[in-house]
């Protein structure tokens, strides 16, 4: 597949590339980080059992915790570590991600986040499924196979209640698990003219909820596959997503979504 001339239309925040070894794959994988500490060293660990299978790239929010240090991840077989450097919080860090991926020339992009709480063996059914034909392939714990351990009793009920029948509402397709970030995107999809995801209105978490909705509207291949999430039986919650400021931008952006605001 050849690569692609980042557009000139194409706005992305600015990053820096470190390449730690030659691209392998049709596809990558790539796994939005910042300060996860042991616990995306502990996911980079497992990721590399499948580096010969999909290229690993990993999209830094600007850590400080020396968690990604280069030594660790040329031993892990990693592709390339991308350190956002322009603003931004997730969706800029997958706009980062997602630019690269187009530029290099990958066939699809899988998505997981970097806090060692998904399932890394369902990597193979993410593959088979891109292989398939499939453009947007979202991962749930909540289809049979899927498996859920210790989530939060309002996290679920957000999700189940709110967040995934609303989605699915405005895309056309039933969902169950719309806030999970474990995902494939076939090059297709991202390239597609009428979904420009390299747009500055990305920002937090309005790509996630966007591209679930975009690819089922546009009449693309869409399924969801099962994989299995796991929180901590005690301690804190693993999460980006505060409980009252969080919730509320989700809200406002499926109100968005809903008129329709992200679309090109």
């Amino acid at each position: 597949m050849e690569r692609l001339e980042a557009s000139s239309k194409w706005d992305v925040p600015a990053f820096e590339t470190l390449e730690l070894r030659e691209k392998r794959s049709k596809y990558c994988i790539c796994v939005p980080v910042i300060n996860e500490g042991e616990k995306i060293r502990k996911q980079i660990d497992k990721m590399g059992h499948f580096a010969n299978d999909v290229d690993i790239i990993i999209l830094d929010g600007g850590s400080t915790d020396g968690s990604l240090e280069e030594g660790f991840l040329r031993k892990m077989g990693v592709r390339a570590l991308l350190t956002k450097r322009g603003p931004g919080k997730l969706s800029a860090q997958l706009r980062m991600g997602f630019a690269y991926a187009l530029m290099e020339g990958y066939e699809g992009v899988i998505t997981v986040d970097g806090n060692n709480k998904d399932s890394i063996e369902s990597i193979p059914q993410f593959i088979l499924e891109l292989d398939n034909g499939y453009d947007f392939v979202q991962g749930s714990r909540y289809i049979p196979g899927g498996v859920e351990e210790n989530t939060p009793l309002s996290r679920k009920l957000a999700i189940r209640l709110i967040h995934a029948p609303f989605i699915s509402l405005i895309a056309g397709f039933r969902y169950t698990d719309t806030t999970n970030g474990y995902r494939a995107h076939s090059r297709r999809y991202l390239a597609h003219p009428e979904v420009l995801p390299f747009r500055d209105i990305f920002n937090t978490y309005e790509l996630l909820a966007y591209l679930s909705v975009r690819a089922p509207q546009l009449h693309l291949k869409v399924k969801e596959t099962p994989v299995k999430r796991s929180y901590p039986a005690t301690g804190k919650i693993p999460t980006k997503i505060s409980p009252l400021r969080g919730n509320m931008l989700l809200m406002q952006i499926l109100w968005k979504l809903a008129r329709r605001k992200y679309h090109p």
